[in-house]
């Protein structure tokens, strides 16, 4: 009898993980560079694991980047080590060290932006396509949930964005937003790998540590079962959602908007011939596209009430902006 030679079973994690990475894979360039954030951590170490295998067959060049923030003792240590598990992949390593800035919104907020800064200078240095970042279902439910704590309306409810493009080209991609954290540590122990465990991600000084730790477990003990799941799908159905009435508001744009000295200005009563919610979503959207600003609900109706409720107030002071009625339009100036 003819010997038959066995198929050796892949891991279920390792499975789901190569495919979410491969359909995140296919709208880039084949041939190009792409760079992979790796903090050491389990959710990483799959990604960067993932990708080096799933790149190779559309001749991906592949690197890792490490970015340490030196907020704890051992901080370059960990981040030396992670580097050489990208190495012992078969993929180039980067490490960047940063300072992180204390502002106004927290260490949290600050270490975020700065690491994306240096991410986003290795990927300029690579001339990559595409940066890969390992955020799973869980983050994205944190994030939500972050969200809704917030009180900032729908826009902060949606979420993180699988992929987003920046204004010259650079993609930044989450392909495993529908995989959970769980799978990633099972993809690492059926891959032999070890992965970091951040102190950081105990420390309940952070929201998200303390959303992670008690606020979405108690949820899941109250509620039943699926609660991360059910807020990953309303982050994706509002996303859905916005997108469209994001195109519809562009297209309003184009008709009530005109250029001004210094800013740009939008017609009066062509807001207010809109419902608020649209109102609202049209001079959130001009400050934003114009100056970067991002209003908050409260600066919002106080610019809306240059349109319905106008009894000659003044100028309103906005981030990187101020607002003022003049004649029949809104107009938005520079500061």
């Amino acid at each position: 009898m003819p010997y038959r030679w066995r198929v050796p079973s892949l891991s279920p994690a390792i499975a789901e993980i190569r495919l979410a990475v491969r359909t995140a894979l296919a709208p880039l360039p084949e041939r190009s560079s792409i760079v992979v954030a790796l903090s050491g951590g389990a959710d990483s170490l799959a990604l960067v694991a993932a990708t080096a295998f799933e790149a190779r067959a559309r001749g991906m060049q592949v690197v890792s980047a490490t970015i340490d923030h030196g907020l704890q003792e051992g901080s370059a240590d960990a981040a030396t080590a992670a580097a050489a598990k990208a190495e012992t992949l078969g993929i180039r390593s980067a490490i960047k060290r940063v300072e992180v800035r204390r502002d106004a919104d927290g260490p949290e907020s600050a270490a975020r932006d700065a690491r994306y800064a240096a991410l986003r200078r290795i990927a300029e240095e690579e001339r990559a396509a595409a940066v890969l970042l390992g955020h799973t279902l869980d983050d994205q439910a944190e994030t939500v949930l972050l969200g809704l704590a917030r009180g900032a309306g729908a826009a902060s409810l949606q979420g993180m964005s699988p992929n987003r493009a920046d204004d010259d080209g650079l993609m930044w991609v989450r392909p495993m937003l529908g995989v959970r954290r769980e799978t990633t540590r099972a993809f690492c122990a059926a891959s032999d790998l070890v992965p970091w465990d951040d102190p950081h991600n105990l420390d309940d000084r952070f929201a998200r540590v303390r959303v992670r730790e008690r606020v979405l477990p108690v949820l899941e003990s109250e509620l039943g079962p699926g609660i991360a799941k059910a807020l990953a799908r309303t982050a994706e159905q509002l996303r859905e959602d916005a997108e469209a009435f994001d195109e519809m508001i562009r297209e309003t744009i184009e008709d009530i908007v005109e250029h001004a000295e210094a800013g740009i200005s939008v017609s009066a009563s062509a807001l207010a011939a809109n419902p608020a919610a649209l109102r609202n979503r049209i001079i959130r959207l001009v400050a934003h596209s114009e100056f970067g600003a991002s209003l908050t609900r409260t600066q919002t109706v106080e610019v809306s009430r240059l349109v319905t409720d106008w009894s000659g107030q003044g100028p309103i002071d906005l981030p990187g902006c101020s607002a003022a009625r003049v004649g029949g339009r809104i107009v938005f100036t520079a500061r």
